[in-house]
């Protein structure tokens, strides 16, 4: 008897074609069963990205017109506010000068009055020293010459 020995990794016989069919059965099986869904998920994941970022352009292009206008509207409120401000002081100064006017009037109506009190109390006084000193005189004449000066 004889014995025959192959050693060979591969050998070539009727085994290859089954093995040859079971792999692209295999093939066949993994590509339904794994690689479709799996490409069809990274496809929808893309897709998915890729909606997302044009929102996100979107948004940031809404974003920026709503920044755009908010800083007009803040430029056009900061002016109106300047021109209230204006506008404010403009009418408080004209106030104040119309105070200040009549304040002025009401002092010198009352430094008139003042002085026309003061003068008719100085001649009152002018009245009342004149008498006193005519009376005053008289005494001081009699007392000097000891006997009644008449007047």
């Amino acid at each position: 008897m004889e014995i025959v020995s192959n050693i060979a990794l591969i050998s070539i016989n009727e085994t290859i074609i089954v093995q040859l069919l079971s792999f692209l059965i295999f093939l066949f099986l993994i590509n339904r069963v794994m690689f479709r869904p799996l490409e069809g998920a990274m496809a929808e994941r893309t897709a998915y990205i890729q909606a997302l970022q044009t929102e996100i352009g979107e948004a940031e292009s809404e974003l920026n017109k709503v920044s755009r206008l908010l800083e007009r509207q803040e430029a056009a409120t900061r002016e109106q506010a300047h021109a209230l401000r204006h506008d404010m002081e403009e009418a408080g100064g004209n106030r104040a000068g119309e105070i200040l006017s009549s304040v002025r009037k009401e002092v010198a109506e009352l430094k008139s009055q003042a002085e026309e009190e003061v003068a008719a109390q100085l001649s009152e006084a002018r009245k009342y020293l004149e008498k006193e000193s005519e009376d005053l005189s008289v005494r001081i004449m009699e007392k000097i010459l000891d006997r009644g000066v008449g007047k």
